[in-house]
């Protein structure tokens, strides 16, 4: 990496964050906002004042999703619910075009199936809103956090409530034993240590996740075959990845990161308790949790 210029800031990934720069300024912002709050409530100006900013962020950012997830969670149940009535009807539309690929044909099987799903008030694509949302928010949360650094030493312009005296404030934060600024590759060995750690807690809190969401959250029926042994495969490989991504990352990000991925499992255990997907162990459980409370709710009336 080029130590003397910002590499997000150039080629494809500068287009893309020119464009979403409205978000990171209003980041810059609220980051800014809650650290002079924590000063004000008596916290030094350098230190955990910042590490704790940055965690109120991402609680921000995942309270501000939050609806959209639950809304689309309930339209994902909703969706599965009705999928599985018209299931019979799209069979036999499939079927009438079965063996015809010519243009005509397929457009005609696409119009009615979209006709079938507007009849039935069915939105198929409903539940990838938060991801498409999602998404480019926390891409600002990460270039905006990775940036600091390099405005502090004047390589790079400022970003919102980020001049040079801001972030040069931001970067002489240590806790731990570690700047918010350093690598693995950086740190002194109580950081490595520091920093090895956090790298293992947000790779326990995503192994857990998908561990959860394998044992309580499938359909029984999906819990064999090449596609079962491929997600059990990823439960492993991907906390793995996060190994490699995150000893490259500044300190800051990997505080970003743990807060994040330790708000994604929480979220994800609300899913499988609230929204479980139909036939898995978890709505088992949710179908015999409900019926108890219906049964006390009708004694207690």
């Amino acid at each position: 990496m080029n130590q003397n210029q910002f590499l997000l800031d150039s080629g494809f990934w500068g287009w893309l964050y020119k464009l979403l720069y409205p978000v990171e300024w209003l980041m810059t912002q609220i980051m800014a906002g809650f650290h002079r709050f924590m000063v004000m409530l008596g916290m030094n100006e350098i230190g955990f004042s910042w590490v704790m900013s940055i965690v109120f962020l991402v609680i921000v950012v995942q309270a501000c999703v939050f609806p959209l997830f639950y809304k689309s969670m309930k339209g994902m149940r909703k969706m599965q619910a009705q999928m599985a009535v018209l299931q019979p009807k799209m069979q036999r539309i499939q079927n009438k075009y079965k063996g015809k690929n010519d243009p005509a044909s397929k457009e005609a099987l696409q119009r009615e199936m979209m006709k079938l799903y507007q009849d039935n008030d069915a939105n198929p694509m409903g539940s990838c809103w938060t991801a498409v949302i999602q998404g480019p928010v926390f891409m600002c949360m990460f270039y905006m956090l990775s940036a600091i650094p390099y405005i502090a030493t004047g390589k790079r312009g400022a970003l919102g409530a980020f001049d040079q005296a801001t972030a040069k404030q931001f970067a002489q934060t240590r806790v731990f034993g570690v700047s918010v600024t350093d690598t693995f590759g950086t740190a002194n060995n109580s950081g490595k240590v520091v920093i090895g750690f956090f790298i293992l807690l947000m790779c326990a809190c995503m192994w857990y996740m998908q561990f959860n969401n394998m044992r309580k959250n499938l359909p029984k029926a999906s819990m064999q075959g090449s596609t079962y042994k491929m997600q059990q495969a990823m439960t492993w490989g991907f906390p793995i990845m996060y190994i490699f991504s995150g000893i490259m990352f500044p300190f800051a990000v990997l505080v970003y990161w743990l807060t994040n991925n330790a708000c994604n499992l929480a979220r994800s255990l609300f899913q499988v308790y609230k929204f479980p997907t139909p036939g898995s162990r978890a709505a088992e459980e949710k179908e015999i949790r409900d019926h108890r409370q219906e049964n006390a709710r009708r004694a207690k009336a």
